[in-house]
């Protein structure tokens, strides 16, 4: 049984997603600080957050709603590495891949969570 959002592995592999951006921003020109940098960093952590805070509230419905932030979050993601891949040569597919994994597993609980008789996946109540 699931009793924190900790124990979600989509909740996992989008934190590891989180480290592994803050990584790649390390290697973007300083002139990106305050522009690429920020808006991957952003996204990333986007995604774990609310994946934990939906995990955390009252019912699916504002599960579902967070999740659905959350896959936004993904998709923005996906579109700034893939412009990060454009604008500076860097190799993105690895983590382009690692996204799809997670937004694959976000599409995944919603559609469980759409499912009228499915228990939460967490204590939370209906």
């Amino acid at each position: 049984m699931i009793k924190s959002f900790r124990d979600l592995t989509v909740w996992q592999k989008s934190f590891t997603l989180v480290v592994d951006i803050y990584n790649l921003t390390d290697q973007l020109p300083k002139n990106e600080i305050y522009g690429l940098s920020s808006q991957l960093q952003r996204c990333a952590v986007s995604i774990p957050s609310n994946i934990a805070e939906g995990q955390q509230r009252n019912n699916k419905k504002e599960f579902r709603q967070f999740l659905g932030v959350a896959k936004g979050s993904s998709a923005e993601l996906e579109t700034q590495l893939l412009l990060v891949s454009e604008l500076y040569n860097i190799d993105t597919e690895r983590l382009v891949n690692e996204l799809q994994e997670v937004q694959k597993m976000l599409q995944t609980l919603l559609n469980r969570l759409s499912t009228p008789h499915s228990p939460l996946p967490t204590g939370a109540q209906r």
